[in-house]
């Protein structure tokens, strides 16, 4: 499989971990930095997998970051880009089943080496199902998404400074 790998600064080693054992299990990978822990904004690194998915370069994508809150924010912004932060592997694996999620993001201050290691292989492992009910609501998201990325739509989200 076709994967792009792309982490902030906080995600680098658990990258730079993964993409050997990605490459020794046979994946064809395509790095899209970082490069070192120097610091980096995760909205780029998801800039970078999400448009290697949507032009076709790759067929999944993994992002890292710290938490993996930002990036897996980030990475949904993109029209065709489908990112979920998972922690476990019914997660990794079901949001491809049921969702067609094509962007696992790891939280590399959350989960150690072996879990990653497992969270990939239930994602890159994972098909999407295409039962009517998933299709249904895969469907509806894409249909939010055409409406929301066209312009129209309320709003332009929370600033995190109101009260609730």
């Amino acid at each position: 499989m076709r994967i792009a790998l792309a982490a902030d600064h906080a995600g680098f080693e658990l990258k730079s971990w993964l993409l050997k054992a990605l490459e020794n299990a046979g994946h064809t990978l395509v790095d899209k930095g970082t490069h070192s822990t120097a610091p980096v904004d995760y909205p780029d690194c998801a800039q970078a997998v999400g448009e290697a998915l949507r032009q076709g370069e790759v067929d999944r994508a993994i992002l890292i970051c710290g938490s993996g809150v930002g990036a897996s924010i980030a990475v949904n912004k993109m029209p065709g880009v489908r990112g979920g932060l998972c922690h476990d592997t019914y997660s990794a694996h079901q949001g491809v089943e049921h969702d067609d999620m094509n962007v696992l993001v790891l939280g590399a201050r959350v989960i150690g080496v072996a879990l990653a290691e497992d969270l990939v292989r239930a994602f890159l492992s994972a098909r999407f199902t295409g039962e009517e009910r998933h299709a249904r609501r895969l469907s509806k998201v894409q249909a939010l998404e055409a409406r929301f990325s066209s312009g129209s739509g309320a709003g332009s989200g929370s600033t995190g400074n109101a009260a609730p």
